[in-house]
């Protein structure tokens, strides 16, 4: 219990700095939320608590893939935003923008036996 408070606390305090940043930078802050920090802490934490090549392995090519449908949203929220879209009502079409491309992914990786 006290490894997953740890955890959370860690994970919590560079998603705040990020924010912090970004408030006064919005460019070193998109630098820094663009880290692969979440994926790179997610390594750490399962190496930790599960140190097993194989198992890394598989989750870090799979992390690859699940990247790549992530990033068209950070294109249609910004074109939406200019076009007069509020916010929230942006950022729930780039999530499910996300959501439809990561299903794809999924049953795109479980066909050809990719990405773990």
């Amino acid at each position: 219990m006290v490894f997953f408070i740890l955890k959370c606390l860690i994970s919590g305090f560079l998603i705040a700095a990020a924010s912090g940043v970004a408030r006064r930078y919005p460019g070193a802050g998109a630098l820094i939320a663009s880290l692969p920090l979440v994926s790179v802490l997610g390594m750490i934490w399962l190496w930790l608590e599960k140190p097993d090549r194989l198992n890394m392995s598989n989750h870090a090519e799979a992390t690859f893939w699940y990247v790549l449908p992530s990033l068209p949203m950070f294109l249609l929220i910004p074109r939406l935003l200019r076009a007069g879209v509020p916010f929230w009502n942006a950022l729930l079409a780039g999530c499910a923008l996300t959501i439809v491309l990561y299903l794809g992914t999924t049953w795109t990786l479980a066909r050809f036996g990719s990405g773990g």
